[in-house]
């Protein structure tokens, strides 16, 4: 049986922005739109695919469309080509260092192992063990490189100085997650007051519901079985030392949000994650899920140079603000240094200076479209009622009638017939 999709419209609204200054430092004088937004009681991965594709995001359970006409700092959508992804150099190096501690330890661990052993000086590594500074053998792929010192993948004859494991496991509350929370979002972003109620709306609950993902071969173990909300689990010696939250869907796997102890912050675990969730996506898809193909790393922000590193992970491509239809970043570039708002399909709708040039005219929705638009009109053990929206309650509401329209606009035609508004 289909999924149905079920969300209550909110309307336009704006907040403080989050990625104002050098380094994306909160300004509390510049202002980030929404054309619309919705509290999702439940979505199919399908349709939050689709959304994500049209420009949308979720948090929690809430799912917003930036405004880029007005926004401080527009947020493109950005995806990269799992498919096609192959890592630079640098970014093999940040796999290579990591795989090098794994296996080694730290340059400090292995002069008092030496020590302890009356050994006065360092033997040179062997370069198939993760001399950083050379290039991965050619013929090593990505997921073997990213799995190099997972203790599931590490050869029983292969000793290791730490314990690296990495799993997927459901969106859940646990306080060993949410003690990484606070850490993080105290020693990274200088945020000290969030509550585990705070830390579950915004990283736990998810609207999307679980479906089986339609492998052709028998998927190996570490792959899930079902497209969902789930989070990365990244353990050194058992100990929680990262989380990705991702969403797993049919076309994608997206990336939500990414946390980690600072006291590994030199090995670039934030890097190190994109890489792993390319590789994730790259994996669903060789076992079999062919329609996988992209990594959805949420939005580029051109202006902010902490959010410009998406950038650095090749192929990637923008969706056009207004067409939504998909232009290689690279192409983009020339017009994102000299616009402010950048329209890729129709270069005359591109805006200059930081101007707010205010909402604009109304598009008009039609009265066919409203007729297939329809609205939860009652439940009843279970089963519920609906009829075109037009002709609810809510649409006799001048407020709601405009929370509506925002959305439907947002969502475009052929979304907002399959979400049930309520």
């Amino acid at each position: 049986m289909p999924v149905v999709s079920v969300g209550m419209p909110l309307g336009p609204g704006c907040s403080t922005c989050g990625y104002c200054g050098p380094l994306g430092e909160r300004s509390s004088t510049e202002t980030s739109f929404k054309k619309a937004g919705f509290i999702a009681s439940q979505l199919s991965c399908r349709v939050y695919q689709k959304m994500i594709y049209r420009g949308w995001r979720r948090s929690g359970t809430y799912c917003y469309a930036p405004d880029l006409r007005r926004s401080c700092c527009p947020q493109y959508t950005i995806r990269l080509d799992a498919i096609a992804f192959k890592p630079s150099r640098s970014q093999r190096k940040i796999i290579n260092r990591w795989n090098h501690f794994v296996m080694q330890g730290h340059k400090s661990e292995a002069s008092n192992l030496l020590l302890l052993q009356g050994i006065s000086s360092s033997p040179k590594l062997p370069k198939s063990e993760g001399n950083a500074s050379k290039r991965d053998p050619p013929n090593l792929s990505l997921s073997t490189s990213i799995h190099a010192a997972e203790s599931d993948f590490v050869s029983s004859n292969a000793t290791a100085r730490h314990q690296f494991k990495v799993t997927l496991e459901p969106s859940t509350y646990s306080e060993e997650k949410y003690a990484l929370y606070l850490l993080y979002q105290r020693e990274v972003h200088h945020d000290p007051y969030n509550t585990p109620e705070d830390f579950k709306r915004f990283l736990v609950k998810s609207p999307l519901i679980n479906e089986p993902i339609p492998y052709t071969t028998s998927p190996p173990d570490h792959l899930p079985s079902q497209y969902g909300s789930f989070h990365q689990m990244y353990r050194l010696d058992g100990e929680l030392i990262a989380m990705g939250v991702i969403d797993i869907l049919p076309e994608c796997v997206s990336s939500v949000y990414f946390m980690y102890d600072p006291k590994h912050e030199k090995y670039s675990l934030g890097k190190l994650s994109a890489i792993r969730e390319a590789s994730l996506a790259r994996e669903i898809h060789d076992a079999g899920a062919i329609t996988m193909t992209s990594l959805a790393m949420g939005f580029y922000i051109h202006s902010c140079q902490k959010m410009k590193y998406k950038g650095g992970y090749s192929p990637s491509y923008l969706a056009d603000p207004e067409k939504f239809t998909w232009f290689p970043l690279a192409d983009c570039i020339s017009q994102l240094e000299k616009f402010r708002y950048a329209a890729f399909v129709h270069p005359e709708h591109s805006l200059e200076g930081p101007q707010d040039p205010g909402e604009g005219p109304p598009v008009p929705v039609s009265e066919e479209l409203l007729d297939e638009v329809m609205v939860i009109y009652s439940m009843q053990q279970g089963a519920i009622s609906i009829i075109p929206i037009n002709l609810s309650h809510q649409w006799n509401d001048e407020y709601n009638r405009e929370e509506i329209l925002s959305c439907v606009n947002a969502l475009g035609d052929e979304l907002a017939r399959e979400i049930i508004f309520r």
